[in-house]
């Protein structure tokens, strides 16, 4: 059956797949489409030119063509100050502009409580994690685990939900893993909320070094998270929760991830190893609220998310407690049992209908699509280049999908057939027991996550002040980031630790390029 209401904003807060083109009988089809796209239809030849253009590279003496451009014309220069993911996308018209500097204010705008005479930006909460997207994904790049006891959580939360009887399955998705809100907490927990209501909780955290020693001698400490639900605000959890923590990730070239080609994305997926190099890449699928049917998951942690829309309205109704055309409960995330959240003034109902309108969903949405990727930083470096053959020789980009050329679109003209470099397959990945969170969402399990794009990666520190890495950021580098490395990517990790000094450096320098 499909899902109620309640349970989409499970999935959209949170395979079976084609394997490669020798063993596609072997495993199911998805006949899932783009409906979320209008696509003109490739023709033969730009097929063709299209597997020549993104073939693995074997010849490292010199930067791919065009590598420098991660997002093809819609590239923009690197900036050397904290703004360099704020720009809108190279190829943007100057008339399209003006609607992305609208979207970006809505991005930023602090959301109020209700009743407000401020009527456009009334509706915040009553529960909340922060009053504005742009505080959570700061200057439009990573958010970040607070840094000591007295650092508030503010780009960081924790999901919930518990297990969920087999009859709440999604039958048209197959080994889909069902899951209920908390009774208390529903799918997200919230630290803040406006006057008169209380939080619902703390989030603690300590963490335990392990050090661990690579092939040259270095010493690498790694820190273990434990976390807690602290100063419980509505009765205790389910003895079932299952908690997730997320740092809120980077915005550059949402627009380009979505506008890959479904069957692009699919024909990299191996969910039975059958060419036995380890990899069991598989895709995410989940269910579509916009469009009512299966889609490939492409956003979120766990690719739990179809399309920037939907995922930007769930953290919406989640994050900030603004109801939208999409989900509409003016009460936010609040649960049943709170009933004084359910009671409370919300800011819909008005001329808006919710508290975000339609208009103003699509202005976000499309700030969210266009922001821009800067340019490659020293792509033709001798150590650059050489830090490029050891990622890919040492089998990184089994997952770490370099480049792909996006539909070609009759409405969207900055993200159409464009060759871009995000360095990801988009597919969810087993990274091991130690980075499990083990929580499923929709056909991800406990312990997979989607690669993350690595582009962009090199300015974290200049965007955001900080070089936090991985779903929770307990990687403070990202050597350490990669020492995480677990489960499929064992052997990678592995072979980073049995390094040299020098192929390890210059490692880290490519990563620093991108």
């Amino acid at each position: 059956m499909k899902p109620s209401n309640l349970l989409l904003v499970t999935l959209v807060a949170g395979s079976v797949a084609l394997a490669d083109t020798d063993t596609v009988a072997e495993a199911p089809a998805w006949d899932l489409g783009d409906p979320h796209l209008n696509i003109i239809p490739r023709t033969a030849d730009e097929a063709a030119r299209i597997a020549a253009v993104t073939a693995i590279a074997t010849d490292f003496t010199a930067p791919h063509r065009f590598e420098e451009k991660p997002a093809g014309a819609a590239t923009v220069r690197a900036m050397t100050n904290a703004d360099a993911f704020s720009q809108p996308s190279g190829n943007i018209t100057f008339e399209d502009q003006l609607d992305f500097r609208v979207g970006n204010g809505l991005f930023r705008k602090l959301w109020v409580s209700s009743p407000s005479s401020t009527l456009a930006s009334d509706g915040l909460g009553p529960l909340f994690n922060a009053r504005s997207c742009q505080r959570c994904h700061i200057k439009d790049g990573r958010g970040h685990p607070p840094e000591n006891a007295d650092d508030n959580a503010i780009s960081m939360f924790l999901r919930v939900s518990i297990p969920a009887p087999t009859d709440a399955e999604i039958i048209e998705i197959q080994d889909y893993i069902a899951t209920l809100p908390d009774p208390n907490y529903g799918l997200q927990m919230q630290d803040f909320a406006v006057q008169g209501h209380a939080s619902e909780y703390r989030l603690d955290i300590t963490y335990d070094e392990e050090v661990v020693m690579l092939a040259d001698g270095t010493e690498v400490s790694l820190r273990h998270p434990t976390y807690n639900a602290a100063d419980l605000g509505y009765g205790p959890l389910h003895p079932d929760a299952m908690l997730s923590p997320r740092v809120a990730p980077q915005m550059i070239g949402l627009g380009l991830l979505e506008a890959i080609p479904t069957a692009d994305i699919l024909a990299n997926a191996d969910p039975d190893d059958l060419n036995d190099d380890g990899i069991s890449g598989r895709p995410n699928i989940v269910w579509s609220v916009k469009f009512d049917q299966p889609m490939l998951g492409r956003f979120g942690l766990k690719a739990g998310s179809p399309t920037i829309m939907e995922q930007s309205a769930a953290a919406f109704a989640g994050d900030i407690g603004i109801s939208s055309p999409l989900f509409p409960a003016g009460a936010g995330e609040c649960t049943p049992t709170q009933t004084l959240c359910q009671n409370a003034i919300h800011g819909d109902g008005d001329d808006r209908g919710t508290e975000i309108d339609a208009e103003g969903m699509d202005l976000v949405t499309f700030y969210s699509r266009n922001l821009a990727v800067p340019a490659r930083r020293g792509a033709d470096d001798p150590q650059v280049l050489r830090g490029k053959e050891v990622f890919y020789n040492t089998g990184c980009t089994s997952c770490h999908t370099p480049s792909f050329v996006t539909h070609r679109l009759e409405d969207q003209p900055e993200q159409s057939f464009q060759l871009i470099w995000p360095y990801t397959d988009m597919l969810l990945h087993d990274m091991g027991e130690d980075l499990a969170d083990n929580r499923p969402e929709a056909r991800a399990t406990g312990q997979e996550w989607r690669t993350p794009p690595l582009w962009g990666i090199g300015l974290t520190e200049q965007v955001s002040g900080h070089t936090y890495f991985l779903h929770d950021g307990r990687a403070r580098s990202l050597l350490e980031a990669v020492l995480w490395h677990g489960g499929e990517a064992q052997t990678q990790r592995d072979a980073v630790t049995e390094m040299t000094t020098t192929d390890r450096d210059a490692l880290i320098r490519f990563l620093e390029s991108l």
